[in-house]
């Protein structure tokens, strides 16, 4: 691993990547691109603007790129589907064609605990052998689990290309910020009255466990998810916020409408979100442990607390 391409380097995961490969030994250069600059700077990396649907090839090559880390996705839900779809499923089926063509060696895609899906009947942990099932109403869940389908039948077109997927679950910590933590820190929180534990992993340890898999070229699928869970009535608390059970019947339609209306004061996830919210969708990271050795610093818990404590919980 020499020279490393970054999509969606101006976002949470690219801004963390490229700090910590400007620390790595032996890394000569990052490439990121992106559809804004990123706010991060470093003297290994080169910003390009691109759209990950841009042709690509001619970027990889001329760069001798040999890891390719695809972490570009849109991730606050749209109203605009057809968009999401396009950037989203698109957009990663571009990256990769691009990377056969181009001869890189390593890909590792950003994939999401989110593709198993949401349902009552999930079993206690989630296995990398459990089946994707990513919620067709949810369009981030549904596309996680197409795109990883794309990942399969890529990664038996190429069998000369080490190709990582990584399925963490919400990443937390002091850079925690999407339409989940904006919810969380309203001083009266909305929630079904029954909810089921969440995981988070700590963004720190993303890093870690990329890097791990990354130096020790590991291929297949990993769960990144730290141990322990947290509750929603937990993470109101911790913030001094104050939680407001509501019936689920009459939360789904409040969250339509407010959604329909686009009254993101109230709500920036559609209705079919809450089944995030209802249902258990736990994974193991045993895997990972095995096989890379790798240890979590920080417990669910531990990750989420970290958060609080930034912004002022």
């Amino acid at each position: 691993m020499k020279n490393v391409f970054i999509t969606g380097v101006a976002g949470y995961f690219g801004a963390k990547l490229v700090r910590c490969f400007e620390s790595a030994d032996g890394i000569e250069r990052v490439v990121g691109i992106d559809i804004q600059p990123p706010k991060v700077t470093g003297k290994k990396l080169l910003f390009c603007r691109r759209d990950i649907r841009d042709p690509l090839v001619g970027l990889l090559k001329e760069h001798r790129i040999d890891t390719v880390i695809h972490a570009a996705w849109i991730l606050p839900p749209l109203h605009d589907k057809a968009h999401m779809e396009s950037v989203n499923r698109e957009g990663s089926r571009n990256i990769f064609k691009s990377c056969a063509e181009a001869g890189v060696r390593h890909v590792l895609h950003c994939s999401s605990t989110t593709a198993y899906g949401f349902y009552p009947d999930n079993p206690p942990l989630l296995t990398e052998e459990s089946p994707l099932r990513g919620n067709e109403t949810f369009t981030y869940s549904k596309n996680k689990r197409e795109v990883e389908r794309d990942c399969e039948i890529f990664r038996q077109e190429h069998p000369e290309i080490v190709f990582t997927v990584i399925r963490p679950c919400f990443v937390c910590g002091p850079g925690f910020d999407n339409p989940l933590s904006h919810y969380l820190q309203k001083k009266i929180v909305i929630l079904p009255r029954k909810t089921a534990p969440f995981q988070y992993l700590h963004e720190d340890d993303l890093m870690g466990a990329i890097m791990a898999l990354l130096v020790q070229e590991k291929s297949g699928a990993y769960n990144l998810a730290a141990d322990g869970t947290i509750t929603f009535p937990e993470m109101v608390t911790i913030l001094g916020n104050y939680r407001l059970p509501m019936p689920y019947p009459l939360m789904y339609v409040l969250t339509a409408v407010a959604w329909g209306l686009r009254m993101t004061w109230l709500t920036e996830f559609p209705a079919a979100a809450l089944d995030m919210v209802r249902y258990p969708w736990l994974a193991s990271s045993e895997k990972l442990k095995r096989e890379t050795g790798y240890r979590f610093r920080y417990t669910t818990r531990e990750a989420f607390e970290h958060f609080a404590r930034n912004v002022g919980g």
